[in-house]
């Protein structure tokens, strides 16, 4: 695996060793960050199901300020501890070793400008994962959502305030655009944010 571009583009970061993880492929992390960016200035990420922690580490590569990535699987953290270091981005990240639900009750207080989201293809608790993010207002009144699942699968075209706005399939992997509906828009109708 590698970091795809940025600042610390091309460098090499480790995957989550055996099978049980299912990293986002580099292809697919260009695609989102070239849809929503593809370079920031400032900004803080919430990684849910982090896995080795590439998403957060491009954000950060991007200029992303900061990353929280909550992560159960202790091979997942171990790999995200070795890729943090060799990139030395300690300070930006903080990892939460913690099932997402209860890590979203803990992060109450807290609003990120991007949400990335990739459960297990077979565990999919996206739509209550969404919903939990709008109960809690986890997301920046112009903030962005993005859920990674399986292409079969079909989430919700609205849950509150987060809508809807892209679906793109890669093979069997279907990336879900959400952006927060803004309360007041420019005079054009245009709403500002990442997406």
């Amino acid at each position: 695996m590698r970091i795809v571009a940025g600042k610390f583009g091309s460098r090499k970061i480790q995957a989550v060793p055996g099978t049980a993880t299912r990293p986002t492929t580099d292809k697919v992390r260009e695609a989102i960050f070239s849809r929503i960016g593809p370079y920031f200035e400032g900004g803080c990420m919430l990684d849910l199901f982090a896995g080795s922690g590439a998403m957060s580490l491009e954000a950060l590569s991007r200029g992303f300020k900061q990353s929280i990535l909550v992560e159960i699987d202790p091979r997942a953290c171990h790999t995200i501890e070795q890729n943090v270091q060799t990139l030395g981005v300690q300070t930006q990240i903080t990892v939460i070793r913690q099932r997402a639900e209860k890590a979203l009750k803990r992060l109450a207080g807290k609003q990120f400008d991007l949400v990335f989201m990739d459960p297990p293809y077979a565990q999919q608790q996206i739509a209550d994962l969404l919903s939990q993010l709008m109960e809690q207002n986890l997301v920046k009144p112009q903030g962005a959502v993005i859920a990674e699942c399986h292409a079969r699968d079909l989430l919700p075209e609205r849950i509150g305030r987060l809508w809807c706005v892209k679906t793109v399939t890669y093979g069997i992997t279907r990336i879900t655009y959400y952006k927060m509906e803004e309360e007041n828009k420019d005079d054009k109708g245009n709403v500002s944010g990442i997406l």
